[in-house]
């Protein structure tokens, strides 16, 4: 009997463990070895062999075996530029780098010149913006609100709720930027649930450090 909960217990945490993983390539890598549990425990534990059950988990095994070998392929095939690996480090951290080299491929690399809009208060954006290097005001009812510099995004808001731009987004220097199409990249998101969570946490970020700078202007009014 002791043996019987041993091995059911090992089956269980291991895919538990392969439940909490983040990362796909270790939750194929557990679920295997749960599945080697699994039929350890329905070949020597059970009375007799339950082969049904063995034959399904060797064929789980194949199937992650497979796909183990895709992912490490993917991920030794990717070479970033200077540009990309430096967002890769500051932005993009928590994507796998094929997530990331999945997200690059979508998107185009564009220039903007000083007085260029890239976004127009209450008409339809198609495209998410990030700013990689330059410097443009946001502006609502006429006034400016806000500056978006390096690191900030345009049109995410527009994107989570699939609305009209909030603001108008004008360009005060000439700024280099990635332009993702909305409805291709939420297609990319949709399939993959991994990348969807870490892009979440990419527009939550960027949240936050365009309200920090009006949170510490308010304060100082304030005082």
């Amino acid at each position: 009997m002791d043996k019987v909960y041993f091995a059911t217990h090992i089956a269980a945490v291991l895919t538990l463990f392969a439940y909490l993983v983040k990362d796909i390539l270790w939750l194929r890598v557990l679920t295997i070895f749960a599945c080697i549990a699994g039929i350890i425990f329905n070949y020597f534990v059970a009375p007799t062999p339950l082969w049904p059950v063995i034959n399904w988990n060797l064929i789980f095994i194949a199937i992650n075996v497979v796909q183990i070998g895709i992912i490490l392929r993917e991920r030794r095939g990717v070479n970033f530029t200077e540009e990309e690996r430096e967002l890769y480090q500051t932005l993009f951290r928590n994507f796998a780098p094929f997530e990331f080299m999945k997200l690059l491929r979508l998107a185009e690399w564009k220039d903007a010149e000083k007085g260029q809009l890239l976004a127009i208060e209450k008409q339809p954006i198609d495209n998410i913006l990030l700013i990689y290097n330059g410097l443009a005001d946001v502006e609502a009812a006429g006034k400016q609100i806000a500056q978006l510099r390096d690191g900030n995004l345009v049109g995410e808001m527009s994107f989570v709720n699939d609305g009209i731009a909030s603001a108008t987004v004008r360009v005060v220097r000439p700024t280099r930027y990635l332009s993702w199409p909305k409805a291709e990249l939420r297609r990319l998101l949709r399939r993959n649930p991994n990348m969807r969570y870490s892009m979440e946490q990419v527009f939550t970020g960027d949240l936050v450090k365009k309200l920090k700078p009006r949170h510490e202007a308010e304060t100082w009014h304030n005082g």
